[in-house]
């Protein structure tokens, strides 16, 4: 049996190099991402700035009004582009050099990142590492579908694979 085969039939770890998701934004999609992502392996964060919406996440995860520290193994997803905190925890989380960040959002409508991060002075290489929309064009509407859509972008994106980023806009 090949390697790879031990990894889908759950005798091998499936990737030796465990990211981080952080979810910021407590949401129903936060709580969906945040579950599915665990079961594929990642270390899971919610980061919820507002201390009177930091509700927590799925079992087992708290929600922090602290953003944690974001290196090259963690991807951020941002859960609520309407938030008027959004530009703010942008730059905060682009700041750390996480490996991916990205904003969720309807591709047909200008991204309100873009704005708020200028606004606040962040340079238009920092505001570009920045994906919107995230995930794969299934036609997602509801909180489990987004969060599978996102997460298998993630993934795709992880493994160098073209997963269908492409929104033909």
């Amino acid at each position: 049996m090949s390697e790879t085969c031990d990894v889908a039939h759950g005798k091998a770890p499936a990737d030796p190099d465990v990211r981080t998701l952080v979810a910021v934004f407590a949401s129903p999609v936060a709580r969906h991402l945040l579950t599915f992502a665990r079961e594929l392996g990642y270390h899971v964060a919610l980061y919820e700035p507002d201390p009177a919406r930091a509700t927590d996440g799925p079992e087992g995860v708290e929600a922090d009004t602290t953003m944690p520290e974001l290196d090259a193994s963690a991807d951020v997803v941002v859960t609520d582009h309407h938030r008027p905190e959004l530009g703010e925890v942008l730059k905060v989380a682009l700041a750390g050099e996480p490996r991916w960040v990205g904003v969720l959002g309807n591709p047909r409508h200008a991204g309100p990142h873009v704005a708020a991060l200028r606004g606040l002075g962040v340079g238009e290489d920092d505001i570009a590492r920045v994906h919107r929309p995230v995930g794969l064009n299934i036609g997602s509407r509801t909180p489990p579908e987004i969060a599978i859509a996102t997460l298998a972008g993630l993934l795709a994106d992880r493994n160098n694979r073209p997963g269908g980023f492409d929104f033909g806009l």
